[in-house]
């Protein structure tokens, strides 16, 4: 269907077009960016191109090729970072970094969460990545709490080429894909796309991922005026690893999962073969871009994205009262297979409109989304005949959230070393959510509305050609997301995020470093804990704060050998932390946040062999993390370092292989997990006891790719 809409509309444009001259321009002098930084804003950031990420990129998702830049601790669930994987920017989790796909936003609307595990393969059909860390420039969705990632994808192309790719390696890992461009045709019209398949078996037992994706792009230009339209999405099919293994475990098989395991009616310890995740996703965008007369250009972006899919689970010996099967009376135990769907739509359009002179360029821009979902589970199977339907529906709830915002952007040239930037934006929510929960009784009930205003402004100061010194200060507001309604009442929260940085820019060295101190009030931390389907718990800390000094260098040792060193220092901590113990509330005074490690360091070490031959050193280093807001020894994920090497062979223009070793010292390690607690009484007296568990990630593990291009 996609595929026609992207027909009719190129076929309708080019009948209108066809007796004009096209003329060749860079796409980048039409094209407005508006959310974009660049050298001369106060803002720190970290520019990524293909080029970069390619020695890494085999199949496995974005948070892990994400992993080498500064402030970035990535984690996969499947131990191999196919399938299930996520990551952490200055400790923020991945539902407070904003994530952006061509300016339209990608976050889950409800939950704020951004699902890679639907962006199959995305980063082969990637043109730059752009990470803002701190609040950021003014972006589309929700605020961002930590950081803000940008991707752009392949539009216009201008050569010709047909690519397959072909990646195998350790666990049954398999990546397949064919890339395609048209190049420029005669009418200014040019079409490029992407067919992806990628599977594993996984490290952790069950495991695996099936994953399929699909990207189109078709482009036209003619002179002052560029369109695109943008169709990608895919299917994905994933074994459930999300209970982890305790210290014990790790001990005796790291590859052990019990997510699924259960009980069956013969008292056999079984695994459920349908212990699964299966989503579709589908995303369609129209962007126009126009240079108007003068120093004006208009973009407007249009949007659509539809999703559905399921978990199933198995259910190991509860009551069919709890899900509303039978009353309390005839309530019996059993053995339950259960689907939890959820069912989206979000459309949208944003739009900008730029005036670039000589001295300033003024920016204003808004938009509109609404995200409408639609959440139910049911019973597929019992182990008694207790059902009173096939496929029992036990609970039902719908969502609704309207997102609309405003903004105006001044860069303006004070003198030829100064430069002043103001960013002021006004974003409005309605959310609504109703309906029945999991729990017998569990309800949601949301009605809010929401407006914040976020103003930023800073200073660049051009101290040298190749020296530049920036202030910065932004404030941000953000929304409670729907787990954080299911899990209590939660309160808006508030950023103030104060930046100092230092850039410099020569042949021989390029180095960037940042201060930064971040205020949050009602910051919505992790408590280390997960609610009964799987989603990680928040709550309010009050006042918390994180400071910390992140520098980044490209340094060319040699004609042919390349150093990028990254290091993150920072001290994160929540003021005067009460925690509730064997019945009793505590003031722990100053605590450390949760997933927030002190020291984060990595680096690439690039080795230019010759004109055909490349090869690549990483490392990275997370300091000793908690997981926990109360510093509770059983809350620690250990210090990591891991190393991984990568070779790029070229036998000649057409051909090239690529060999990837990951974790090359066989490490046992783990960089994620979860801690929780709970209360038991006797005869009066409450005791608080503690759990945890970690994610094990895959010792040494290989990945041979070739590529074809002609």
């Amino acid at each position: 269907m996609k595929t026609k809409i992207i027909a009719a509309f190129m076929v309708a444009v080019g009948f209108t077009q066809a007796q004009q001259t096209t003329q060749v321009n860079k796409l980048e002098e039409v094209i407005v960016s508006a959310e974009k930084a660049n050298d001369s804003l106060p803002i720190s950031f970290t520019e990524i191109l293909p080029t970069q990420f390619a020695p890494l990129n085999l199949g496995q998702d974005l948070p892990v090729l994400l992993n080498f830049q500064p402030s970035v601790v990535s984690t996969t669930y499947d131990g191999t970072g196919v399938g299930y994987t996520d990551y952490r920017i200055r400790g923020a989790d991945n539902s407070r970094i904003n994530v952006t796909i061509n300016g339209i936003p990608y976050n889950d609307a409800d939950s704020q969460t951004t699902f890679f595990v639907n962006l199959q393969d995305f980063a082969s059909s990637l043109e730059r990545i752009q990470i803002q860390r701190g609040v950021g420039t003014s972006t589309n969705g929700a605020a961002s709490f930590g950081a803000s990632v940008q991707l752009e994808t392949e539009q216009f192309q201008e050569d010709a080429y047909y690519e397959f790719n072909y990646a195998t390696g350790s666990f049954g890992t398999q990546r397949k894909n064919i890339k395609f461009s048209t190049g420029l045709l005669e009418n200014g019209f040019s079409f490029n796309g992407r067919l992806s398949k990628v599977e594993t078996d996984g490290y952790v037992d069950r495991a695996f991922a099936d994953l399929k994706s699909y990207y189109l792009n078709g482009s036209y230009r003619n002179g002052n005026t560029a369109l695109s339209v943008v169709a990608f999405g895919g299917t994905e099919r994933t074994g459930l690893s999300f209970f982890g293994l305790d210290k014990a475990g790790l001990e005796q098989d790291r590859t052990v999962n019990y997510d699924g395991l259960y009980f069956d009616a013969q008292g056999n310890y079984v695994a459920y073969e349908d212990q699964t995740d299966n989503y579709q996703q589908d995303h369609l965008q129209l962007h126009w871009n126009q240079k108007l007369s003068g120093d004006w250009r208009f973009r407007l972006s249009l949007h659509h994205t539809n999703s559905a899919g399921y978990f199933e689970q198995i259910q190991d010996d509860v009551s069919t009262y709890t899900y509303r099967i039978t009353d309390l009376a005839n309530s019996l135990t059993t053995d339950l297979a259960t689907q939890a769907h959820l069912n989206s739509e979000f459309y949208g359009g944003i739009f900008n409109l730029q005036q670039q002179k000589t001295d300033y360029t003024l920016t204003f821009g808004g938009g509109f989304n609404r995200y409408l979902g639609e959440q139910f589970g049911l019973v597929k199977w019992a182990d008694v005949a207790v059902l009173p339907a096939p496929n029992f529906e036990f609970y039902r709830n719908t969502s609704d959230k309207r997102d609309s915002h405003i903004y105006t952007k001044l860069q303006y040239r004070l003198s030829e070393k100064w430069n002043a930037f103001t960013d002021l934006q006004y974003r409005a929510i309605n959310y609504t959510a109703s309906g029945s929960l999991v729990e017998r009784a569990g309800q949601i009930d949301v009605d809010e509305n929401y407006g914040f205003f976020n103003p930023k402004l800073g200073l660049d100061f051009k101290a040298s050609p190749s020296t530049r010194i920036y202030a910065s200060f932004a404030r941000a507001n953000r929304e409670p997301a729907r787990v954080d309604f299911e899990n209590g009442n939660p309160e808006a929260e508030q950023l103030d995020d104060f930046e100092f940085g230092f850039r410099f820019n020569q042949s021989k060295l390029k180095l960037n470093a940042n201060v930064y101190y971040m205020n949050y009030e009602n910051q919505l931390v992790l408590t280390g804990a997960l609610d009964e389907v799987g989603f990680p718990i928040r709550q309010n800390v009050g006042s918390s704060y994180r400071f910390g000094l992140e520098v980044d260098a490209v340094y060319p040792i040699t004609s042919n050998l390349t150093w990028r060193p990254a290091i993150a220092l920072s001290n994160n901590k929540n003021r005067n932390f009460i925690d509730n113990k064997n019945g009793s509330l505590i003031d722990l005074s100053d605590t450390a946040i949760s997933y927030s490690p002190n020291l984060i360091a990595s680096h690439v070490l690039a080795y230019e062999a010759s004109e055909k031959f490349t090869a690549y050193w990483f490392f990275k280093h997370v300091g000793e993390q908690y997981m926990s807001n109360t510093e509770a020894e059983l809350s620690i994920i250990d210090a990591y370092s891991v190393h991984d090497l990568s070779f790029d062979y070229e036998l000649n223009s057409n051909l090239k292989f690529q060999l990837l070793i990951n974790n090359v010292f066989d490490l046992n390690y783990e960089n994620n997990g979860y801690f929780y607690s709970y209360d038991i009484e006797d005869n009066g007296a409450v005791t608080t006891f503690y759990g945890n568990a970690y994610y094990p990630q895959a010792g040494r593990n290989y990945m041979l790719g070739m590529s074809l291009r002609f």
